[in-house]
């Protein structure tokens, strides 16, 4: 099934239809040029702050907070340039597993939480357990996708609802907010394109209503789980294949690493460079705990040298809002793979040795525990 959009819109910016429905090579222009002014805006502001450091010698803090903030707005557009290429190649690999909507969508907010709260946005849940059949990664990134489209023009809140049309008996996600009085914005982000292409390679239909004050959108799940009712068979189930972890897609999860050393920094860049992860370096635990301040990675990967109290209290801090948080630990030597829960640790470990080998799979496996 694909993906379908309704809109109706007045006095905002129109928003179009999905992106694979339009005419594909002139849509895909739009897109790329998109792309372009989106990421050539916060650099050429980056770059202005820089010529003006190059001139003064000096910078305060907050102009280096606003310098990072520009930087990592063209780099989130690229990452999200680089999803919707992927989404659109129609090679992906998908393993359909049973997942209830209402906790993989409060394991996204809650795990967003920080992040939304520091912008003044309230998210509010309205959800019941609805069962379907999707593959977990794409659930994943497409509710994150909703919540970065949301989060662009919602005003002061966003809503999200999980419930089931009475006919057809689909699941469906909601998400509803009164739009940003703002000059010149639009609804038609990136994000919005992102959200549109992850809902295709799942077979969704998506629908958004729109007017100058209130947006809302919906997306139904065809293959939902339900009891038999009046002679309707439930759909048949795939609980997936214990095989297919290492295709699942993890394009767009943010991994920290914390490391002093450069030559450790390559090592863990060429390890993982081909997974489509959001990877940030940070040189101590202290630079870590400054990151985190903004927002919670996906993982954190860290040296073992580097292990400590703060360390441990970072960790229990996270924790103490996302349960399952993965943290992996690397070893000075060897080359072992070590989940965590094994021998009592609460985090995983892999060997200095075997980086390139199993760093790889222990990012697949810890953070599939998290979908």
């Amino acid at each position: 099934m694909a993906a379908h959009n309704r809109t109706n819109m007045t006095a905002r910016p129109s928003l179009t239809r999905a992106t694979t429905e339009a005419e594909p090579l002139e849509a895909w222009r739009e897109i790329v040029a998109q792309i372009g002014r989106d990421v050539a805006g916060p650099l050429t502001t980056a770059l202005e702050r820089v010529i003006q450091l190059t001139t003064t010698g000096k910078i305060d803090r907050e102009g280096l907070r606003v310098l990072r903030a520009e930087i990592e707005r063209a780099r989130r557009v690229g990452m999200v340039g680089q999803q919707l290429s992927r989404f659109a190649s129609k090679r992906l690999r998908q393993s359909h597993e049973r997942l209830d909507l209402a906790q993989t969508l409060q394991a996204v907010l809650t795990h967003r939480a920080r992040e939304v709260n520091a912008r003044g946005i309230q998210v509010r849940q309205s959800t019941r357990a609805i069962e379907v059949l999707v593959d977990p990664a794409l659930l994943f990134s497409l509710l994150n996708a909703v919540l970065d489209w949301a989060a662009e023009g919602a005003r002061t809140s966003i809503d999200f609802r999980v419930d089931q049309k009475d006919w057809p008996p689909h699941g469906r996600v909601s998400c509803s907010f009164a739009l940003e009085p703002t000059d010149g914005a639009t609804l038609e982000s990136l994000n919005w394109h992102l959200v549109g292409q992850i809902a295709q390679s799942m077979g969704l239909a998506l629908h958004c209503d729109t007017d100058e004050t209130h947006v809302t959108l919906a997306l139904e799940f065809p293959r939902t789980v339900s009891d038999p009712v009046e002679g309707m068979s439930a759909v048949e189930l795939d609980h997936g294949d214990a095989s297919t972890l290492n295709s699942k897609p993890l394009a767009g999860n943010q991994v920290l690493v914390v490391s002093a050393r450069r030559e450790m920094r390559l090592l863990v860049r060429e390890a993982i460079a081909n997974m489509g992860l959001v990877i940030d370096f940070v040189g101590s635990v202290d630079e870590a705990v400054d990151f985190c301040r903004e927002g919670w990675p996906h993982a954190i990967v860290f040296e073992a040298v580097l292990r400590g109290e703060r360390l441990d209290q970072l960790a229990e801090e996270i924790r103490a809002e996302l349960p399952g948080f993965s943290f992996i630990e690397i070893a000075e030597e060897g080359n072992a793979f070590e989940i965590s829960g094994f021998n009592g640790m609460n985090h995983a470990r892999v060997g200095r040795d075997g980086l390139h080998q199993s760093l790889p799979s222990a990012l697949v496996f810890e953070l599939s525990k998290q979908y």
